[in-house]
């Protein structure tokens, strides 16, 4: 009879094996699924391109962020991160794959960019692994696949590495163009995630009301020979941690 159920990692560890195993593409025991994912590196895959997010480009072209300290989640082969080297960003990159931080190493290697690449859970990684505070969390594509009780997760690890003034870019799947439009409760009935979960943008200034929006819209679409990557299935966003209010002097 087990009653170890004492802290909220405790209840999130709990809701994780609510999940058949073959659904889990958010823990350290998903890297295998993402390993096959990512061994065929000529399959048609659009995010195989060595190519940024359209929406970070245009993030920094318009000054809406710049250059300090960087944090990419779910990093995938790294074109992001690369991205990020290239503007003068200190990147730091994780993802649970091995064979994707191999295929990210290959590129910064060939692009002589200097990426401390990560391999692993970015929720168990210790604090002087990713230590932050940083000035930009970026996130192409790992926020939608994980389950509703991870964005607990999620919101404590922004609180603890963005820094104030810092941002969060966002890329994840839009309602009504790619991913699952079940309500919360019935992924742990259906115990899976349908590929991943897709978002309204009332739901994504819900979960992030703590942060201030400074824009939200859809991916623009792309064409083969631009030099960025750019879907209309996915919502793009950059939200600011404000610093807070300096306090008032006494009198």
């Amino acid at each position: 009879m087990d009653r170890n159920i004492r802290t909220v990692e405790d209840v999130l560890k709990l809701m994780d094996d609510l999940f058949a195993p073959e659904a889990d593409r958010w823990t350290s025991a998903g890297a295998t699924w993402w390993d096959g994912f990512y061994a065929d590196r000529t399959k048609p895959v659009p995010f195989f391109v060595a190519k940024p997010d359209e929406s970070l480009a245009s993030y920094a072209g318009r000054g809406l962020i710049t250059r300090g300290r960087a944090l990419d989640l779910g990093c995938g082969p790294g074109r992001n991160a690369l991205h990020l080297a290239s503007l003068g960003f200190q990147v730091d990159a994780v993802d649970l794959s091995p064979a994707a931080i191999g295929w990210a190493e290959e590129r910064a290697r060939e692009a002589g960019a200097d990426i401390r690449f990560h391999c692993g859970d970015a929720f168990a990684l210790t604090t002087t692994e990713l230590a932050g505070p940083y000035d930009l969390i970026h996130d192409s594509g790992c926020f939608h696949h994980l389950p509703p009780h991870r964005r607990v997760s999620y919101l404590a690890l922004l609180e603890r590495t963005l820094a104030p003034g810092g941002h969060l870019a966002l890329t994840c799947f839009a309602a009504g163009g790619m991913g699952s439009e079940l309500a919360d409760g019935d992924f742990y009935r259906e115990a899976g995630l349908k590929g991943g979960l897709a978002y309204t943008p009332e739901s994504l200034r819900w979960i992030f009301s703590d942060l201030t929006e400074v824009e939200l819209r859809r991916m623009h679409d792309e064409p083969p020979e631009s030099p960025y990557f750019g879907e209309p299935f996915l919502w793009t966003a950059l939200f600011r941690r404000d610093a807070p209010a300096p306090a008032a002097v006494a009198g």
